[in-house]
């Protein structure tokens, strides 16, 4: 899949920079901090905002032996943090398996989570399971309001994720400190997301006093103009607007710590990427490398592969997989 493409110039006239101009310079890798593994397509939700365009339908799955070749390479290079997410990973056949050996290198690990997977019979032992093993959830909800959670993901959504999050709570995630909980904001619409602290206060303030929630960390994501997402903008004859205020919001501030510079992302197949938005356009890794044949030395100083949709990661505050990249 080719990169999303722009015009050089919108209906107005307004010129459109390419990203790599705007960086001034190609961008490189700085560090390994994080190894990000997608095992798999295959969701129990299809959301109208997800990149990779997951759903109950896909049937792309890592293999045993590709996970146990990531698994090396975590521990050949020491990578403290290994970041699991798919599809809904929990639904993966050997997801326990993958999760205890990365916790047997002694890594941080964190799983994505939409949180209703677990409602459904096969994974309802997995929050006492990941408690047990102090696995850092991550977990998505667009919004602490029903109806726009559900008119983002699915009808009854909202609910469900608020049954999950209590019963999350109650096994101590969101409240102590080895039993992480953190949550995914994203607008709903072709916009930049608000102010961080703000957003996070109403978070706390709205999901305690509603459903006694808590959680530690809001982690505010922009959305990028790819996938199911951009295909709705354009529907809507939005897509060349928000293309435009990605450009001029771009934050040279944002650079240094922009996930891709940090981390490989490992798709289902194996192949490395800089990013799970690369993975979802199919723009490996320089050179094409795969977690088999992959040459350490030479990729962690390797060039970032970038196109124009990398301008939703510089917007603004910026935003990653964790979040908010500079305070102001």
């Amino acid at each position: 899949m080719s990169v999303p493409s722009r015009p050089d110039t919108l209906d107005t006239g307004s010129p459109i920079a390419c990203f790599d101009v705007a960086c001034g310079e190609p961008l490189r890798a700085l560090s390994l901090t994080t190894l990000q593994v997608n095992i798999g397509l295959v969701c129990n939700l299809a959301c109208r905002h997800c990149h990779v365009e997951s759903s109950p339908k896909r049937r792309e799955a890592m293999s045993w032996e590709t996970m146990q070749a990531v698994l090396e390479l975590a521990r050949a290079h020491q990578v403290p943090t290994i970041d699991i997410t798919g599809g809904a990973p929990e639904m993966h056949p050997h997801f326990e398996d993958f999760v205890t050996g990365a916790r047997d290198l002694g890594a941080e690990v964190i799983v994505r989570t939409n949180l209703t997977v677990m409602l459904l019979e096969p994974y309802r032992h997995l929050p006492r399971w990941l408690a047990e093993r102090h696995v850092h959830l991550v977990a998505s909800l667009p919004c602490y309001l029903p109806e726009n959670v559900d008119r983002q993901r699915g009808k009854w959504v909202h609910r469900d994720s608020i049954a999950v999050l209590q019963e999350l709570n109650r096994l101590g995630y969101g409240r102590l400190p080895d039993r992480k909980l953190d949550l995914v904001y994203n607008p709903l619409g072709p916009q930049l997301p608000g102010d961080p602290r703000a957003l996070e206060t109403l978070y706390r303030r709205e999901l305690r006093q509603a459903y006694g929630i808590e959680f530690h960390d809001l982690h505010i994501l922009t959305n990028l103009p790819i996938g199911r997402f951009v295909r709705d903008l354009e529907r809507r004859g939005e897509a060349d607007a928000y293309w435009s205020l990605l450009q001029r919001s771009f934050n040279p501030a944002t650079l240094p710590h922009l996930m891709c510079r940090h981390q490989w992302h490992v798709g289902w197949d194996g192949r490395l990427y800089d990013c799970d938005f690369n993975f979802a356009l199919g723009i490996p890794c320089e050179g094409a490398p795969t977690v088999h044949d992959v040459d350490p030395q030479r990729q962690q100083s390797r060039t970032i592969m970038t196109g124009n949709h990398c301008f939703g990661c510089t917007a603004g505050r910026g935003s990653s997989c964790s979040g908010t990249l500079v305070a102001e």
